[in-house]
């Protein structure tokens, strides 16, 4: 495989990584061999009434040269449905042709069915089928993270040769740990706006004698630089292959920025494979949901909707 074959093949292990953790139980990997996935997705209904499956298999050259395929099934779904949903996935392919583009298909899905629920539609007539999912032992890949594979505080010296006594420390924030098999995992937050405070934070976090005792602090950060329209971002394994990596992965999914989300474990003596991944994304999906990086599934869907009626209310009124 060519050098810039296992750059795909990793930006491939780190979007599933990544959906996995946002989508929970409605993503099931039918076949990790031929990269064929699987996501229910529903109208956010506390009692859905609209679902549906996107089916995906990710041939070997996307996200960089081809799209993935795909399929949707929905016992309702044909005809004018069918091709205005699939108008709607290739637009946003060729919107953002090299990228990954699964979540922005699935909660563009999410969103027309939303759209379908509160429609004056018939509710579809079907019977409810339940679906075998398979669980995903994954493997261990490795991943060379960006940069930052010395020291973190010493190679952000580098980047903040100034003098940061004027910069203020943002407040720290700490999510509520994952236990499994004697390893813990923690995540904090802090809001930074420039790589010193990144530094300040880091450097605060390692003062703690609990964190700094940690097995790994794993962290990422994202910050949006106005003037240049670009992203400073950099993220940190701390003795655990990939793990940096993928966390910004997941904050590049989920569209944050200005913000640093470090992962502390505590190792119990256990190995928990493929699991310890899992943990480290869902601990910092959970903090950064919690502090409003990112809505969760729900509520942004249910935001969505909402705007749609008001916008179809108002609408309304205009017209009488």
């Amino acid at each position: 495989m060519s050098g810039s074959g296992v750059e795909v093949a990793q930006q491939q292990i780190d979007e599933i990584e990544a959906l996995s953790s946002i989508y929970g139980e409605d993503w099931c990997v039918v076949d990790e061999g031929e990269k064929i996935y699987c996501i229910k997705i529903n109208d956010c209904l506390d009692q859905p009434k609209w679902t549906l499956c996107l089916q995906v298999i990710l041939p070997p050259g996307y996200p960089t040269a081809e799209p993935p395929i795909y399929q949707l099934n929905a016992p309702w779904l044909r005809g004018q449905d069918y091709m205005e949903l699939a108008n709607s996935l290739e637009e946003i392919y060729l919107q953002n042709l090299g990228e990954s583009i699964l979540y922005l298909w699935v909660e563009k899905i999410r969103e027309f069915l939303i759209e379908k629920a509160q429609s004056s539609d018939p509710e579809p007539d079907i019977k409810k089928t339940s679906e075998e999912v398979v669980e995903d032992d994954g493997d261990d890949f490795l991943q060379d993270c960006q940069s930052l594979q010395e020291d973190p505080v010493k190679m952000l010296n580098y980047v903040t040769s100034e003098s940061q006594e004027d910069e203020e420390l943002p407040p720290i924030h700490h999510g509520n740990p994952i236990t499994d098999r004697r390893s813990t995992f923690q995540a904090h937050l802090a809001p930074v706006v420039t790589p010193r405070q990144v530094k300040r934070v880091l450097e605060k976090l390692y003062g703690n004698k609990k964190i700094a005792s940690a097995t790994h602090n794993i962290y990422a950060y994202r910050i949006y630089c106005e003037d240049k329209q670009t992203f400073l971002q950099d993220c940190e394994d701390d003795g655990e292959t990939a793990a940096g990596g993928r966390l910004l992965h997941l904050m590049q999914i989920l569209n944050v920025q200005n913000v640093l989300v470090v992962v502390s474990r505590w190792y119990g003596g256990i190995l928990l494979g493929p699991d310890r991944f899992k943990h480290i994304n869902n601990c910092a999906r959970n903090i950064l949901v919690e502090y409003n990086y990112v809505h969760s599934v729900e509520e942004s869907s249910k935001q969505a909707g909402k705007s749609k009626k008001l916008k179809k209310d108002n609408k309304k009124k205009t017209e009488h």
